[in-house]
């Protein structure tokens, strides 16, 4: 907002301070009504106001009308700071900027390094919802802006710490010139009432959900996943944290078949054992494209060489070319192996209900089964919208785990209950022991 002698001040969060100093990249994460949006919306307009003819890009992975851009926002800030007559200017596509200055939107999904060459003159990219960016998009933009000074800047409020922008700002190598910071609603000069609002009707209606949405962490439970409120209640009840195996029970291994091309489908295997009437699931491993000898090795390296592999049904079916199957492939490695029978059509509903009834009773080491967990929390339905039909399970990255998941649950055999025993007593009504 301009002063008394013209002057626009622009006013910042002392949490997004660090990011006012020149960077290669800029980064800012964390949970809804933070702010992230409005700073690098506002870091925007001070660029065009302060450098006259200054190109800006704002960018989404998707974006199908202005709609879903920044562009409303930035529009708010310039009529804010009352920039109209400071050289601004709003167009129905783009915005005009002093000095025949540009800011403009697009989504990566509709480019590709060719067609994004247009851009190679443009000094700031801010990417907003950046934890949707695919890792194709970030590879194609970093070495398009490469202008003198150019700096990337990414608002995301995480999902997965596999994310591309995740792992290249919070991975174990983050990039050099690079300023990162965490914000969370607390952060907020401008926090409002309708907010607070929104916040603990969240806390108290989807306290599932409320970590991932406004704390800024990982997405544990994807709205309307089939395990939301069992995997809630599990860890309330604290049987997502630590859980040990007993030397005396058996492991199984309870798998999902995937394949050994690039984009086949993911292999997975649940060690689990069953302890009385408990299920304690004790570790997880998950490979995309690896062979027989891959998973082999991890379970022998485990100690899960004399595990029971539970196999679905497909694991008795011999490979077009080489004439073995997985079942065949474990006995000649010396594992025991079982071959679960095909469920049929409904194979699917029947592994949700029994995951459902028998979830109540099963406990996690949280620290070596968290990828997994997380397939739990995202494992969720193809909805027809418009007639609000479940069409049944989303054959996607989390359908795998809880395929094997769902297996375990469907030949799981409750502990047979067995007679409390009573001490033999003589003709005198005297008691003894076996021995």
């Amino acid at each position: 907002m301009a002063d008394n002698n013209g002057i626009v001040k622009f006013r910042t969060s002392p949490v997004f301070e660090p990011l006012l100093a020149p960077a290669r990249y800029k980064g800012a994460w964390g949970g809804r009504g933070s702010g992230k949006s409005h700073f690098f919306a506002s870091l925007a307009v001070e660029m065009a106001y302060q450098e006259p003819g200054t190109l800006i890009v704002c960018i989404r992975e998707i974006q199908k009308s202005l709609k879903e851009s920044a562009k409303r926002l930035i529009e708010d800030k310039i009529e804010h700071h009352g920039l109209e007559a400071h050289g601004f200017r709003i167009l129905e596509d783009r915005i005009e900027t002093p000095g025949d200055g540009l800011i403009i939107f697009l989504g990566m999904q509709n480019h590709t390094a060719e067609s994004l060459k247009s851009l190679e003159g443009y000094k700031y990219a801010w990417v907003e919802q950046a934890e949707t960016l695919s890792q194709r998009s970030f590879d194609i933009l970093r070495p398009t802006i490469r202008t003198k000074g150019s700096e990337l800047w990414f608002s995301w409020n995480p999902r997965r710490w596999t994310d591309a922008v995740d792992l290249f700002f919070r991975g174990s190598s983050p990039p050099n010139n690079a300023i990162c910071v965490k914000t969370s609603w607390r952060d907020n000069k401008w926090w409002s009432k309708t907010l607070e609002g929104e916040r603990l009707d969240c806390l108290h209606g989807q306290p599932e959900l409320y970590d991932h949405i406004w704390e800024g962490d990982y997405e544990k439970i994807v709205s309307g996943a089939y395990y939301a409120a069992s995997l809630t209640a599990a860890r309330g009840s604290g049987r997502i944290s630590r859980c040990y195996a007993d030397p005396l029970m058996t492991y199984k291994a309870f798998w999902d078949i995937g394949g050994t091309g690039a984009k086949a489908d993911h292999t997975v295997i649940w060690i689990a054992h069953f302890v009385g009437r408990e299920i304690r699931f004790l570790d997880y491993y998950e490979a995309q494209g690896q062979p027989l000898g891959a998973h082999v090795q991890w379970l022998r390296s485990n100690g899960y060489e004399n595990a029971l592999m539970v196999l679905p049904h497909d694991g008795a079916a011999h490979d077009k070319v080489y004439a073995v199957s997985y079942e065949s492939a474990l006995q000649a490695a010396g594992f025991n192996v079982q071959v679960v029978p095909n469920q049929g059509r409904q194979a699917a509903s029947a592994r949700i209900e029994a995951t459902r009834r028998l979830f109540p009773r099963i406990w996690f080491n949280e620290e070596t089964t968290s990828a997994g967990l997380d397939a739990l929390g995202a494992y969720h339905a193809k909805r027809d919208e418009e007639r609000l039909i479940d069409l049944g399970p989303e054959h996607d990255w989390a359908s795998h785990a809880a395929d094997a998941f769902g297996m375990m649950c469907i030949v799981y055999e409750e502990p047979r209950a067995t007679k409390a025993w009573r001490p033999r007593r003589d003709a005198d009504n005297r008691s003894w022991l076996r021995i």
